[in-house]
């Protein structure tokens, strides 16, 4: 029984130190193994399965992909004196595990070593470039019609020619902070800029000039309608004035024909009896002339009493 117990206790401590001394490394890790502190052999950067001395050595695992860095945003001056907010990011990953476990030996510590090289490195840049340079990237032809920019016109072309543009920017602080984190057995990937903003004060002064811009553009259009509708509206009364006389004219002309005709009709009707005629408009001038309320005083010899006397014979 004893026997056997000790063969219990062996096998169990055999399994705790294969336990202890086997590990893994996948694709994304790479491993530096150190021995009561000190660094033991090169780094473990291929894949599988790995051994070490159990309970002397420890595996330090570190990843091996790209990881991130976010910076804080901060208010920059541009050489223009304009006050801005910056915020840039940067991508990097550990390419000597030696070398980053010797000095900066986390992540956590690492990334408090990029913030010290990369915010500096974008202040730098920013402060040493005009607002333009860190906005655009080409001297392609701006659109005046983009919101904020309808002062272009006010303002010399060569205040928004690009000297070195955005790209060259970023790629500067790249430059610039890479041989600095290298000591770290760090390599950066990429260092972009995220976001540019005005600071508040500023912000508000552009918003409010755009506004009044706008405003301004807004009551230009409104002129310009008004005026159009008066032109508008002048021509209609014009066409109308024309189209009335021509109507007036045309009326004229046909009730002249028809009075003429009208005319030859009585007088070629008339001329057929032209005493028949004159007794007609006689009558006429009675039933004008004459009603109950009306004396007339006339003479038997009177041209117009010649009916009342009897018709004349022919």
């Amino acid at each position: 029984m004893k026997l056997k117990g000790v063969w219990i206790i062996l096998l169990i401590a055999a399994a705790v130190m294969v336990y202890d001394s086997a590990f893994t490394v996948s694709e994304t890790e790479q491993v530096v193994i150190t021995q009561f502190g000190r660094i033991v052999g090169d780094a473990i950067k291929d894949p599988g399965l790995k051994f070490k001395l159990p309970f002397i050595q420890k595996a330090h695992i570190f990843n091996k992909n790209i990881l991130e860095w976010d910076g804080e945003p901060g208010q920059i001056p541009t050489l223009d004196k304009t006050f801005i907010w910056v915020d840039a990011f940067a991508r990097w990953r550990i390419v000597d595990p030696v070398k980053f476990f010797q000095t900066v030996n986390n992540r956590l510590n690492a990334m408090s070593r990029l913030n010290d090289i990369i915010d500096p490195a974008v202040r730098n840049f920013i402060t040493s470039h005009k607002l333009i340079d860190a906005v655009r990237k080409s001297n392609r032809e701006l659109d005046t019609a983009e919101v904020g920019l309808e002062d272009l016109e006010k303002k010399p072309q060569s205040h928004y020619v690009i000297t070195i543009g955005r790209e060259k920017i970023t790629q500067g602080i790249l430059e610039q902070a890479q041989p600095k984190v290298d000591p770290f057995g760090i390599e950066l990937v990429d260092v972009k800029i995220k976001g540019i903003n005005y600071v508040e004060e500023v912000r508000k002064s552009v918003y409010d000039r755009m506004i009044a811009e706008r405003k301004q553009i807004a009551e230009k259009f409104r002129s310009e309608g008004k005026g159009e509708a008066q032109r508008v509206l002048g021509q209609k009364d014009k066409e109308l004035q024309q189209i009335t006389s021509e109507a007036y004219r045309i009326a004229q002309e046909l009730k002249g024909k028809a009075d003429a005709e009208a005319t030859q009709i009585y007088a070629a009707a008339y001329g057929l009896d032209p005493e028949f005629y004159s007794f007609l408009q006689t009558l006429e001038v009675y039933n004008d002339s004459l009603d109950k309320s009306s004396s007339v005083l006339l003479s038997t010899d009177s041209e117009i009493m010649k009916y009342f006397k009897g018709f004349p014979s022919k």
